[in-house]
């Protein structure tokens, strides 16, 4: 039902705004009164293609974009009983879901950008929190050298580095299996990985 989404027409977009608040308020209530698929059909012809447009603005990426749109549409099937015309159009609800969406978006890109991946490691050291002036670790770090140097990291810094990059878990599972805050294994990761960095330059 979500797959493919149809071009605008000339006829919607000719419809006066008032009337296909209207209109769209109209469908929204059937939709969430008794599960209208056909009325839902209209909402998503007529948000659809919107939503994509702003969304590509937003995201610059087609992939991306229709991620968000079918996501977002699909809250409007689920949560069409929380629209009140009374305070507000059925433009602006959908378009504040959109957002949300992309701000939940944004903060799983800057996650997986925090969680350093495994390749980045071994057998070459992530380098995402060296500083800028820092000089760059040598690129041919072997894994016997990281793996002899890991074992002198504190318990707990080894622990984490254990679970993330031997074990293959994110730092989310790490903060459940270990039971810390999520804000804990991220310093322990930074911690650990900035002594292997410093072992590893005196170690050379």
């Amino acid at each position: 039902m979500l797959i493919g989404i149809p071009v605008e027409t000339k006829q919607l977009q000719a419809a006066k705004p008032k009337d296909c608040a209207e209109e769209m308020a109209a469908y929204l209530s059937l939709v969430a009164t008794t599960r209208c698929r056909a009325s839902y059909a209209k909402v998503f012809g007529y948000f659809a293609p919107r939503l994509r447009s702003y969304a590509l603005k937003q995201v610059g990426n087609e992939a991306l974009a229709m991620e968000l749109v079918q996501d977002t549409m699909s809250n409007v099937w689920q949560k069409a009983h929380l629209f009140n015309a009374e305070k507000g159009s059925p433009s602006t609800w959908i378009f504040t879901i959109a957002r949300n969406i992309r701000y939940d978006m944004l903060r799983k890109q800057q996650n997986r950008k925090e969680d350093i991946c495994s390749d980045d490691l071994w057998p070459v050291l992530c380098e995402t929190t060296a500083d800028s002036n820092e000089v760059s670790l040598d690129q041919q770090v072997t894994l016997e050298e990281v793996g002899y140097l890991f074992e002198q990291l504190p318990a707990k810094q080894k622990a984490v580095i254990e679970a993330i990059y031997i074990e293959g878990k994110s730092q989310q599972e790490v903060a459940d299996q270990l039971d810390i805050p999520l804000g804990t294994v991220k310093s322990r990761t930074r911690l650990a990985l900035q002594r292997l960095k410093e072992m590893l330059q005196e170690y050379d």
